[in-house]
């Protein structure tokens, strides 16, 4: 069988293109070296704390410009996937940020302490305990447990810190609930960012930096993958991964000199 030619790279941004606010490389430089290869390119984040706004100012801040129909978050995915359960929208209790809180009012949800549907959770910077006790007691009354990410650690300069994940666990321990996650390595994230591309999941490659959520979830949507060592997963983790990414560099930089 042969193999489908590359036509857009699916790219993570934490630990790809920068970590936390150091560039990863010469962003600009990356973006036009992508689309003189001829190829389309869409990003896809776990990362539910910003908007998509927020993204493009982030982007702007390393002199590079992204329309906003390119970057994909899990918290519009997971506000989306919500309200096809809930189309009515309704009271949720929401541990979060910005980006979910944005997201999930967009499709009608509203912040709220009792009577929720769901418990929905991200990464939150500003998590106290009288939130997860909050949510704790409406998971056991009975309100569906939704996480945006099971990311368990973001890379930073300073080196690995909590993700939305940590929150899912502490919760977990504390009602032995299992949350429903929507991002990666789900296929839902990815799948959206296939459909604005008009590109099938054969002709696409999923870069990300970490093997238990981006090479999963590209494996799991269909496409190829590749393995950047610029932030979570190290070069010995990668190449234990089964089945293996299709690609291992250093960076993106790295990876492109890679492609056919």
């Amino acid at each position: 069988m042969s193999i489908q030619p590359i036509r857009a790279l699916l790219l993570d941004m934490d630990g790809v293109m920068w970590r936390d606010d150091e560039p990863i490389g010469d962003v600009p430089v990356l973006l036009g070296a992508i689309q003189a290869r001829g190829l389309d390119y869409a990003f896809v984040t776990n990362n539910a704390t910003r908007t998509v706004e927020q993204y493009q100012e982030k982007f702007r801040g390393f002199s590079a410009e992204v329309p906003a129909e390119r970057i994909h978050t899990s918290s519009r995915v997971t506000a989306k996937v919500l309200s096809k359960r809930y189309p009515d929208g309704g009271k949720v209790f929401i541990i979060g940020e910005r980006g979910l809180q944005e997201a999930l009012a967009e499709r009608g949800f509203e912040q709220a302490e009792e009577d929720c549907l769901a418990v929905v959770v991200g990464l939150d910077r500003e998590l106290t305990y009288a939130k997860l006790r909050t949510a704790a007691l409406l998971i056991q009354g009975g309100a569906a447990f939704v996480g945006t990410n099971p990311d368990k650690s973001l890379p930073s300069p300073a080196g690995e810190v909590p993700g939305a994940g940590s929150i899912l666990a502490a919760l977990q321990a504390a009602t032995g609930a299992e949350p429903a996650v929507i991002g990666k390595p789900q296929p839902a994230l990815l799948q959206a960012a296939l459909e604005q591309l008009g590109v099938q999941a054969e002709h696409a490659l999923m870069v990300g930096d970490r093997a238990e959520t981006d090479i999963l979830a590209g494996q799991n949507a269909g496409c190829r993958t590749a393995l950047v060592l610029s932030g979570i997963t190290s070069r010995a983790e990668a190449e234990a991964w089964q089945p293996p990414p299709d690609y291992i560099a250093a960076d993106l930089t790295s990876l492109l000199d890679l492609l056919p």
